[in-house]
């Protein structure tokens, strides 16, 4: 069987066409493959980026917390040394009071004043509320700056 001349040039031009569509449909397919690629790799460089900004702050709250802590623990720490002091006496607990000249003795006590029997100190009984309130205050005082630190450098970074 033999083929005409034209019916090889048009064979010949038919087997190019598909030669072209397929090489063509490759290239579109290749292209396609490059641009998930870049976007696939721009978003994982994006990934990479937010995890070593979060890390950082991480470290950044850590330290904050790390800082505030150790200042909170020696702050209770004197605190209880005091109270250990009071408690065994050899501190004194004194508060600053006055005593107004007039007004709270009535003139007719005459001489039955009684004498002036030292700096004012605080009742036994309120002493476990003093230092209560000396604990809240300095976990109150840390916790403010803490928040405070953590505002400047973790939040507004």
């Amino acid at each position: 069987m033999t083929f005409s001349p034209l019916r090889l040039a048009l064979l010949a031009l038919l087997a190019g066409l598909l030669v072209w569509a397929a090489f063509d449909w490759v290239t579109d397919q290749r292209d396609d493959a490059r641009r998930e690629r870049d976007s696939a790799q721009s978003e994982v460089k994006g990934l990479r980026e937010a995890a070593r900004i979060s890390g950082e702050m991480l470290a950044e709250r850590d330290a904050i917390d790390q800082q505030n802590t150790t200042e909170l623990n020696h702050v209770r720490t004197e605190n209880q040394n005091l109270r250990r002091a009071v408690d065994d006496g050899s501190k004194r607990l004194r508060i600053r009071a006055t005593c107004p000249a007039s007004g709270s003795v009535p003139a007719t006590a005459g001489t039955a004043r009684v004498a002036d029997a030292g700096r004012a100190e605080l009742a036994a009984d309120a002493r476990p509320d003093y230092f209560t309130l000396r604990d809240q205050l300095a976990l109150s005082r840390q916790m403010i700056l803490g928040l405070q630190q953590h505002i400047v450098r973790v939040c507004q970074r």
